[in-house]
């Protein structure tokens, strides 16, 4: 168990340091950092319990008790701050913080008023002058963690859907590692909850101890979560790229666009797409092929969907599909990911991705089908 709690604290403040040296820290960067600090801190804290410092030292009893309250609204800010360019964070967004603040209040008599004898025996169980106020606070936890993975996912997966109605790749703008440790994260709370409830409440004995493994997957979460992290890049670091929230189907009825003028756009589309190809450009964007048509991002953004029953970037990257296979057919003696990257993707593991997506099969099968 030492070890486990070893190397959890020290990967913890190890990214701690690397993401503080980090250049250029963005504001999700700044958000981890507090995340490993807060990390550290509570696995030393239970530490330093398993060791028997707090009967040692009564006075280390509680220090701590809050700190998984920090996870949850730390894990919604660091995805929060990961799909926006500000610079600061908002005054409104530290009130996530106010149940750690109250539970502290709330034992603030604990902590400066009780004796060190008293202490040691809430500790051990002895006294229950804080059995509900611990009740409250797990269930807290419980609903914290999951309620914000919960949030969090949200917030990417409506992330997803508005690049894919501004951006023709989104390979470096997609998050999905950050959707896998919101799962991990969520899944990781929630077998917290379960281990906890079923011995505390229910007084069931396991064979192992559940600390085990509750802190062995906490360090692999941070591993996780500090890795990717220190790579990630903020992705709105070029301030060129307008991200604009496009109209859902149910709001377009409002939009103000005639059909007579959305059906003459959508002729100039299809014309613009056969003769000048302007999704060979990796870095087509909505607004880009907007101001190609003479149209605004919302309305070109509408006739896409109506018309061709399509999101941005699937329109476009049906075009790339198409154009691969011509130039394949023509240009056999190219590799696949040459012709790829000719049609206008970006990256060998996107272009398998959407051929996929829109085909079915892989690419190379594709081209040996029609070669038979």
């Amino acid at each position: 168990m030492s070890i486990i709690f070893t190397i959890g604290v020290f990967i913890s403040l190890f990214q701690f340091v690397l993401l503080l040296n980090k250049k250029s820290k963005s504001i999700p960067d700044k958000i981890l950092a507090a995340w490993m600090l807060v990390i550290a801190i509570h696995l030393t804290g239970y530490y330093l319990y398993y060791l028997g410092y707090w009967d040692k030292y009564p006075h280390l009893v509680g220090t701590t008790v809050p700190f998984p309250l920090f996870y949850g609204p730390l894990l919604y800010l660091y995805t929060s701050y990961s799909l926006k360019s500000d610079e600061y964070i908002r005054k409104l967004d530290y009130l996530h913080f106010t149940p750690i603040i109250f539970s502290y209040l709330y034992l603030f008599k604990f902590y400066f008023f009780y004796s060190a004898a008293e202490k040691r025996l809430l500790d051990r169980g002895e006294i229950n002058d804080f059995d509900v106020f611990t009740t409250i606070l797990l269930l807290a936890f419980i609903l914290s963690g999951v309620g914000y993975s919960f949030v969090s996912y949200r917030l990417l997966n409506k992330h997803k859907q508005l690049i894919e109605n501004n951006f023709s790749n989104t390979e470096n703008i997609e998050l999905n590692w950050l959707k896998s440790i919101i799962w991990g994260i969520g899944l990781l709370f929630l077998i917290v909850a379960f281990l906890i409830v079923t011995r505390e409440w229910f007084n069931i004995s396991f064979s192992i101890n559940p600390d085990y493994i509750i802190y062995s997957l906490l360090v692999l979460a941070i591993l996780s979560l500090g890795y990717f992290g220190i790579r990630h890049q903020n992705i709105f670091i070029d301030n060129t790229i307008v991200v604009k929230e496009i109209k859902q189907e149910g709001e377009y009825k409002n939009s103000g666009l005639k059909d007579d003028v959305a059906k003459s756009i959508h002729g100039h589309l299809l014309q613009l797409m056969s003769n000048e190809k302007p999704y060979l450009e990796p870095k087509l964007t909505l607004n880009t092929l907007a101001d190609l048509l003479a149209t605004s991002p919302n309305h070109l953004s509408q006739i896409i969907n109506q018309f061709e029953q399509k999101n941005f970037n699937d329109f476009i990257n049906k075009y790339r599909v198409e154009e691969f296979i011509l130039q394949a057919t023509i240009n056999a003696h190219y590799s696949l990911l040459a012709l790829a990257l000719d049609a206008g993707f970006n990256s060998k593991s996107t272009f398998n991705t959407v051929f996929k997506k829109h085909k079915g099969v892989s690419p190379s099968q594709h081209i040996a089908t029609l070669q038979k």
